[in-house]
């Protein structure tokens, strides 16, 4: 079974994404005091007296509404409330109890669900706050008094999510689960290709071009393995980023690359690569991630008899430092070869962790060296002695010699292609380091 899961709901800009950073322990939810700045659901992992869980933090909910944005975050919401063991509802303590938060609490009531009453910004201690006593009137139990900012009555409210979880079940083993980040510029698909793998909607899907502000988290088992998705906010260009949560954003999407095993960098299939396309896919090949170009929007693409293959030439030619990574073009929208992202994504996984005994290594050695003599420079000639694989994900190899400055990057890159003539390593990028053995050794 899978770990129990708290969400945090309430109205916008009572908090919730400051406690939720508080309870996991780090700056997953972007913070502001925007209202709205949180739209879907972001998750995180904690614990408390020996129990792991899930937390999952939403956007604030508007019970009316006219703006479809708001109409999204409510949704979301009401989601998570759907798949939650327990619930936190999130007040102000300050504006007291409001028309929205009755509202709220009617719709946790029905829930059914174990619900808590967090009053935030409880930010003193020492006294008793009588202004707390109001939120009774929501009818579910006694109100918890906490502090996002300082983490004052934290604690009281943990012990009240464990109190509630369901038995403690064996926990599933998490290291074979495949961590895969959707990146791209905004606009090109990620939340439609996510909702569409998920076969819900686990994500906001609009037009508008930023509609997805976090990182998001979303574990996902089929016939082919098990899977965590993280869909992301499109990166843009920095002389684009004119807000601050833009920037977080931009922060988390380069986050959720370190994050995960493998990277699937969308390009929109009508616009082709864009400059910022290939600023996106040179942070995923420097972080040495697994990769897959994923071509989305192909269904409304004109084509005729060598459409695919000049767009794949197109694309290879501008991402030519990642000739590694395999092409797949879909339809996030009918659905057109999603299915086949599994079988790539697993692939290149293993591939990227693939280790090659130093014996196979010095025996490709052997033979590109005497294929291809090594470079002399002013009479004195490269020597080199043997190579090992020390690392994975990506693979690293050492390659030790006489003079590392002898050791021409075009010669580094033939070897590396001799390896993957050999191995494949298909959709990883390699890494080669130089050392320099000393003069007893030579």
């Amino acid at each position: 079974m899978a770990k129990p899961l708290v969400a945090i709901v309430g109205r916008p800009n009572v908090g919730k994404s400051m406690l939720f950073n508080k309870l996991t322990g780090k700056r997953t939810a972007i913070v502001e005091d925007t209202p709205g700045v949180t739209r879907d659901r972001i998750y995180g992992a904690s614990d408390w007296n020996g129990r792991d869980f899930e937390l999952v933090d939403t956007g604030g909910i508007e019970p009316k509404t006219d703006s479809d944005m708001l109409k999204f975050m409510r949704r979301q919401a009401e989601i998570a409330i759907e798949t939650a063991d327990v619930i936190v509802m999130v007040t102000d303590v300050h504006t007291g109890v409001t028309a929205a938060d009755m509202e709220i609490a009617a719709l946790l009531q029905r829930s059914k669900k174990p619900v808590c009453v967090a009053v935030n910004k409880c930010d003193s201690v020492g006294r008793i706050n009588t202004d707390v006593y109001e939120f009774y009137a929501l009818g579910l139990g006694d109100p918890i008094e906490v502090s996002a900012l300082h983490g004052h009555g934290t604690g009281d409210l943990l012990d009240w999510c464990v109190e509630n979880f369901p038995e403690k079940s064996e926990e599933e083993e998490q290291s074979d689960i495949i961590n895969v980040a959707i990146i791209g510029k905004p606009n090109v698909g990620k939340s439609s290709l996510l909702n569409r793998i998920l076969g819900f909607e686990r994500v906001i899907v609009s037009d508008v071009a930023g509609t997805t502000r976090d990182a998001i988290d979303s574990r996902f088992d089929n016939d082919f393995g098990k899977y965590r998705f993280i869909d992301t906010a499109g990166m843009r260009r920095k002389s684009k980023v004119d807000d601050a949560i833009e920037r977080y954003s931009n922060m988390r999407a380069i986050a959720a690359i370190d994050r995960a095993d493998v990277c699937l960098i969308l390009i929109d299939a009508e616009e082709g690569v864009t400059d910022q396309d290939t600023k996106i896919a040179g942070l995923a090949h420097e972080a040495g991630k697994a990769c897959i170009i994923v071509v989305n929007k192909w269904d409304v693409v004109e084509k005729e008899t060598n459409t695919m293959n000049e767009k794949t030439a197109q694309i290879r030619a501008q991402l030519g430092y990642m000739p590694y990574a395999p092409l797949l073009f879909i339809s996030a929208l009918t659905g057109q070869r999603v299915n086949k992202l599994f079988e790539l994504i697993n692939f290149v996984s293993e591939q990227s962790a693939m280790r090659i005994t130093t014996g196979m290594l010095n025996n490709i050695l052997a033979d590109a060296t005497a294929r291809v003599q090594p470079p002399t420079d002013k009479g004195r000639r490269l020597k080199i002695y043997y190579m090992t694989q020390v690392g994975v994900k990506p693979p690293h190899f050492v390659i030790f010699c006489n003079d590392a400055r002898l050791f021409h990057f075009s010669y580094q890159r033939y070897l590396e292609n001799q390896i993957r003539a050999v191995f494949g390593l298909e959709g990883t990028p390699v890494r080669i380091t130089i050392r320099q053995k000393g003069d007893q050794e030579e």
